[in-house]
């Protein structure tokens, strides 16, 4: 009996810390942590708090989407979604790759330049660290928008025509080199590891507000950034522009004029102004970048071409740096970018992006196992993988036959390479070999996929 006694007891204290660990991990997403839980005195030591969360954002983005159905809305597109993960994955592939190199200078900083010796396992540190991560947060962000070429990576997180939490992780994967420089006077004060945790809390909170299913906070909206405010921060209406950059807190904006109320009488139009109409990654996260060059280009005069680079996306010679406000375009209504594949299609890809979210989970765990080469060859199976399923999304002409080309390289490394069950390399191996001949079948009987911009 005392045995039993003593197994249900260990059975219940099992229980209560998964319950407790996971309810730490939903209160992460909105900020709510005890700053004991998360005081560490080396930055090596704290955890990746965003890999962490990932089983939390798929579980939020299906709750959103039952919700917005039960109010009679679209919900989550299938191939919008997929490229809102998509990109998340890109950004967690580059911080694989460079393995927190980011945050090299800050630690430099830090050790030989700061001037006060906070205590590392102090309260008061930990609420100086989020408040002073939040405040150069507003200023990174606000360069991102008024900087050509840091709107360039940055506006990768506004290419989506739907506002949902997906878009919440659809992240520029340069985004972090470019804007790290902003959180460098922080180095000067705020010790490496409480940075790095409240940099972490400041975009698991941002994922949330990115919604249409909560409508308004009541007195919060006062102080934190909501939905309601960054509704209206990823609008491309006229009024929407250049508005609401806050992290966690609102309240940078109303002290330095940027901040705007969602109103109900203009209806939001999400997106790029001048949208582009791909759900393929790759292109999403790089083809601005040839808009900066080509603007660069087509000016004689170096101060021109300075300026091109360094001055607002709406600039021209003769106006304001962030461009004349007569001259923008106001964005009022458009239809959204869809293409209406058949179910067999969405099902072939969801698969396989199954396959893919599997390799990057795994490689997620493993990494810092691995060698640097093979890191790099794993990343690029993923990058191209997902790449080539955004471009199957897209009905592109070039997918079939690049699907082919992806389908036969796995199927041939899945049987070279040792793999940790060989059951799942047999399986996997049959399973590329199938896709590989069934999009060949595919090319010969032409099979046409009707496309559209309607979304229903």
């Amino acid at each position: 009996m005392a045995e039993f006694s003593f197994a249900n007891a260990s059975v219940e204290n099992g229980f209560s810390d998964f319950v407790t660990d996971h309810l730490k991990g939903v209160g992460r997403l909105f900020y709510i942590n005890s700053p004991q839980d998360s005081m560490f005195e080396k930055k090596d030591d704290v955890p990746n708090f965003f890999k962490q969360s990932w089983p939390y954002f798929f579980i939020f983005m299906i709750l959103e989407h039952i919700v917005l159905r039960l109010e009679g809305k679209p919900g989550v597109r299938l191939n919008d979604g997929i490229t809102s993960i998509s990109h998340g994955i890109f950004q967690e592939c580059g911080r694989i790759i460079w393995r927190g190199a980011e945050s090299y200078l800050y630690t430099w900083i830090y050790t030989n330049y700061r001037l006060v010796e906070l205590p590392w396992d102090s309260t008061l540190t930990w609420y100086a660290a989020a408040l002073g991560v939040d405040f150069c947060y507003y200023w990174m962000h606000r360069a991102c928008h008024e900087v050509h070429i840091l709107w360039a990576q940055h506006q990768v997180h506004h290419t989506s025509e739907d506002f949902n939490m997906g878009v919440g992780i659809r992240q520029s994967v340069l985004q972090g080199w470019c804007g790290f420089i902003f959180y460098l006077p922080l180095a000067f004060a705020i010790p490496p590891a409480q940075f790095v945790v409240h940099h972490q809390f400041s975009y698991l909170y941002m994922f949330w507000i990115h919604t249409e299913a909560i409508k308004s906070l009541g007195p919060l909206e006062y102080i934190l950034n909501t939905p309601s405010h960054h509704r209206v921060h990823h609008g491309s209406n006229k009024y929407c522009l250049d508005v609401n950059y806050g992290g966690v807190l609102i309240v940078w904006d109303r002290l330095f004029g940027t901040f705007k109320p969602e109103t109900d009488k203009i209806e939001i139009v999400y997106g790029l102004i001048y949208n582009q109409p791909s759900f393929n990654p790759l292109y999403l996260q790089s083809f601005y970048n040839g808009y900066v060059l080509e603007k660069f280009r087509s000016y004689e005069s170096w101060g021109d071409k300075m300026r091109a680079i360094f001055w607002g996306p709406s600039w021209e010679p003769g106006s304001p740096r962030l461009g004349d406000e007569d001259m923008k375009v106001d964005v009022e209504n458009r239809e959204k970018y869809d293409v209406h594949l058949p179910a067999w299609c969405n099902a072939y890809l969801v698969t396989h992006y199954a396959v893919v979210l599997y390799g990057f989970f795994e490689l997620a765990s493993r990494h810092m196992g691995m060698t640097p080469i093979s890191v790099l060859i794993f990343v690029v199976y993923i990058i191209a993988s997902l790449s080539v399923i955004g471009m199957l999304f897209d009905n592109s002409r070039h997918a079939p036959i690049l699907e082919v080309l992806r389908c036969s390289a796995l199927a041939f490394l899945t049987r070279t390479i040792t793999l940790t069950s060989p059951a799942l390399g047999t399986t996997l191996q049959i399973f590329y070999v199938v896709s590989a001949m069934f999009w060949c079948l595919n090319m010969l009987k032409l099979l046409e996929i009707k496309k559209t911009r309607k979304v229903d």
